[in-house]
């Protein structure tokens, strides 16, 4: 699923294709969450981890620059209006996807991302030239964000698993 470029991007200069906010984990649709959160924001301040802050209109979004979703169900107990459950699935269909930006495809030696990867969904396959290349088990990674804080040059992104 990829973003979209609203006029307010435009006007703004920010012509790149952002990618669609992450809500918080065990979130409803988007329509729904959007239309009936009341931007309380109760989830953001249950996150021990920091991560789940206000974005545009004010809604709650995750930002992984923070650090990672540790999936403790704080934010969920927290929102007064029902709208993070979990319904025995998984909190996201997401996966992380690596950029060509990433220091190994320029071939420079980092594997920060695999090291932080608690699944192990990254993995660094050898490739010609003496250097690895990152790979990501879309069906291991559970979304928890680890790899996208520190990632030097940002190459790691948290991205909505194609439906």
């Amino acid at each position: 699923m990829r973003g979209t470029l609203s006029r307010s991007d435009l006007l703004r200069g920010r012509l790149r294709d952002t990618p669609p906010v992450l809500r918080p984990p065990w979130a409803s649709p988007e329509d729904e969450f959007s239309a009936r959160c009341d931007r309380c924001l109760h989830c953001a301040e249950a996150c021990p981890e920091g991560i789940i802050v206000a974005g545009a209109r004010g809604l709650p979004e995750v930002d992984f620059q923070r650090g990672q979703c540790s999936f403790c169900k704080e934010c969920i107990q927290a929102c007064s209006v029902g709208l993070l459950v979990d319904r025995g699935q998984a909190p996201w269909a997401t996966a992380a996807k690596i950029s060509f930006s990433c220091l190994s495809v320029q071939g420079v030696l980092c594997r920060l991302c695999e090291e932080r990867c608690e699944p192990v969904a990254i993995r660094f396959r050898p490739a010609l030239g003496g250097y690895a290349l990152p790979e990501v088990d879309s069906e291991a990674c559970n979304g928890c964000g680890a790899c996208v804080g520190v990632c030097p040059v940002g190459a790691v992104e948290i991205r909505k698993k194609p439906s």
